[in-house]
């Protein structure tokens, strides 16, 4: 039998143009407002392109105070028109980069003239592609117009091209044309939506703000009307038009040359925050990464409000997207501020990012400069940065709870604040606490509650610092984790007797009075202890063990108990019962004199009146507490 012969082919995939115009127009951009972010963004490549060439000596007689950019709309019309003074292009440009599907002009210019002067401000700064990016336009466009002049003194070229992509050119083109390029867009009924000055000016607000080129607006219809009206040079000069974008945006500065009011001012105008922000960090890194930006630390209302942060991204001062993940730390979206990385691996919509070991670069370096301010801060502005603890309080420990290589850059600068106003470090309260509660920080989840066992602290010498937001649980979780090896634990001020809040004397058991508080308590199973505590006027306390309260608070935070739970009893509670106190005394004196009814009574008030300081009294309990202190009263 015959061997067969193999063959091998090679060959490129074609795609007609018919086929991917369908797709482009659907399918290139997540929102159809991109379009105008696209085809202002190229206006912008061409005019930085042509700074090039004038830096390199390669264009001249070019007057370097005229570049800039104008948008305009004609409703009648129905055209939205971007017209740049910048390189231009020839026909045979025209060809290369509008006829043939993202093929990049950006990249070939790049090749061909970057690096040649590394120093000059124009060599670096091209936005993106003059192919996909410009086929935006048919997004809402039945057909577009090209009339572009290049700066070489070539003729002029129009393209004309329907949304089905047969084009035509006319060359040259003899109408009267300036250097650069017009795009005009015929908007489709499907774009209907931007025909408007509104509309088209919050599209160029959000995305164009900050080009590195000026850029105008205007409406054709209402510049035709008022044409006649102004005549005279006072009304020329009241009406001469002001870019609508910022070309200097205060993260392109250094930060030496940026003042506080400036950076206030920055804030206020792209977060529409009438308050003040806490503080700012000012980013500028270079080699190895390459990315600016400034970060705002926001005054926040409540600890809830933290969560609507909103970082900016920028590519080379074109708006990309609010809070890419990717870049920005998870714990970091809570901060408001720009970030503009220039380098960033974008997909064609640059709206997500493909995975890149510079990515984590960056958010690395971010973390870093955060911990760095804030431990600067703390350093040297002690007393401004106690004021400013609450503010950041929430966002400083979720960021140690979320990484440890924050926490571990940030942990001697972290606060506790305490009951009396005082603020102090771990380090600081472990070193105060050596002598009568080592290596155990007392806190109170609530000043107002828990006022009695604050007072008993207090009174004892021992430090009670607050915490009381809800994030609180989880962060002193997570610093027992960390300081194990040391034993370090938080318990609250109403889950143990501190030692130093104990007398000396002997301690007799009262199997009598610990019989007779289960009785009036109604909890068969409750813990009745005898001590002799140094507040000699506390007859007796409640307290629920640190681990038992954990797990009714977690319990509770997941919703794994209804609301009608939230009263009961929590399993591991302790009655104490103060030896030293008259009113105990009393009590054992009324037992040993078989007065039970009366001792019941004083019983049953002292308990109610400890559960009290614990926690809130439930309906029921609240009513006959109520009934009894009445009864108790009438026979004074």
């Amino acid at each position: 039998m015959a061997e067969t012969e193999t063959k091998t082919e090679r060959g490129g995939i074609s795609v007609e143009i018919e086929h991917i115009f369908p797709i482009i127009k659907k399918w290139l951009y997540s929102e159809k407002e991109i379009f105008l972010r696209e085809i202002v963004s190229n206006a912008c490549d061409a005019v930085t392109k042509l700074k090039r060439l004038v830096s390199l000596g390669e264009a001249k007689n070019i007057d370097e105070d005229s570049y800039k950019i104008t948008v305009s709309l004609n409703k009648t019309a129905r055209t939205i028109t971007v017209t740049d003074n910048g390189i231009g292009m020839t026909e045979d440009e025209l060809r290369r980069y509008i006829c043939q599907i993202a093929l990049s002009g950006a990249l070939e210019f790049i090749d061909k003239y970057e690096g040649k002067n590394e120093n000059d401000a124009n060599a670096s700064g091209i936005i993106g592609h003059f192919g996909l990016g410009f086929y935006s336009s048919f997004m809402v466009s039945k057909s577009v117009d090209v009339i572009t002049k290049s700066y070489t003194g070539a003729p002029a070229v129009k393209w004309e091209c329907k949304d089905d992509g047969e084009y035509e050119i006319t060359f040259p083109y003899e109408e009267d044309v300036e250097r650069g390029t017009s795009v005009i867009m015929h908007i489709s009924e499907e774009g209907d939506e931007f025909l408007s000055e509104y509309k088209l000016k919050d599209i160029l607000e959000k995305y164009c703000a900050f080009m590195p080129v000026e850029i105008y607006f205007e409406d054709e219809e209402k510049e035709e009307s008022s044409t006649d009206e102004d005549e005279n040079e006072d009304n020329k000069e009241k009406n001469t038009p002001s870019p609508i974008n910022d070309t200097h945006p205060l993260w392109m500065k250094n930060a030496s040359e940026c003042t506080d009011e400036e950076y206030k001012e920055f804030y206020h105008k792209v977060f529409k925050d009438y308050r003040e922000p806490l503080f700012y960090i000012h980013i500028n890194a270079d080699y190895p990464l390459n990315f600016k930006g400034i970060l705002y630390f926001p005054r926040l209302a409540n600890e809830y409000e933290s969560l609507e942060g909103q970082v900016k991204l920028y590519y080379n001062q074109v708006f990309v997207a609010d809070n890419i993940k990717e870049v920005i730390p998870e714990f970091l979206l809570l901060l408001r501020g720009v970030l503009d990385c220039p380098e960033l691996p974008l997909n064609v919509s640059r709206s997500y990012l493909q995975n890149s070991g510079y990515v984590a670069k960056i958010s690395a370096h971010i973390i870093k400069k955060v911990s760095d301010k804030i431990n600067s801060i703390f350093n040297t502005e002690r007393e401004k940065f106690e004021g400013l603890w609450n503010d950041i309080k929430t966002f400083v420990e979720y960021g140690c709870i979320r990484d440890h290589k924050f926490y571990d850059r940030v942990k001697n600068s972290v606060l506790f604040e305490a009951v009396d106003g005082s603020h102090v470090t771990l380090p600081e309260y472990l070193e105060g606490a050596k002598e009568k509660n080592e290596n155990t920080v007392y806190y109170t989840n609530d000043k107002v509650a828990q006022a009695q066992y604050i007072s008993m602290f207090e009174n004892a010498g021992i430090r009670v610092v607050i915490l009381d937001k809800i994030i609180d649980a989880s962060f002193i979780g997570m610093l027992e984790h960390e300081h194990e090896s040391d034993g370090v634990k938080f318990v609250r001020v109403d889950a143990d007797i501190a030692g130093a809040l104990k007398d000396d004397g002997a301690i007799e058991e009262n199997t009598a009075v610990a019989d007779l508080f289960k009785k009036v308590s109604g909890v068969e199973k409750l813990n009745v202890k005898f001590e002799i505590l140094k507040d000699t006027s506390v007859p007796a306390i409640l307290n629920i063990s640190e681990e038992s309260r954990r797990m009714e608070d977690m319990m509770k935070l997941y919703s794994m108990k209804n609301d009608s739970s939230i009263g009961a009893f929590p399993v591991d509670t302790t009655l104490a019962v103060n030896c030293a106190n008259p009113l105990i005394k009393k009590l054992i004196s009324l037992l040993d004199n078989s007065q039970n009814e009366k001792a019941e009574k004083i019983a049953k008030q002292i308990y109610t009146l400890s559960l009290l300081s614990q926690r809130r009294l439930t309906a029921e309990e609240l009513k006959s507490f109520l009934n009894e202190s009445f009864g108790i009263l009438e026979n004074i």
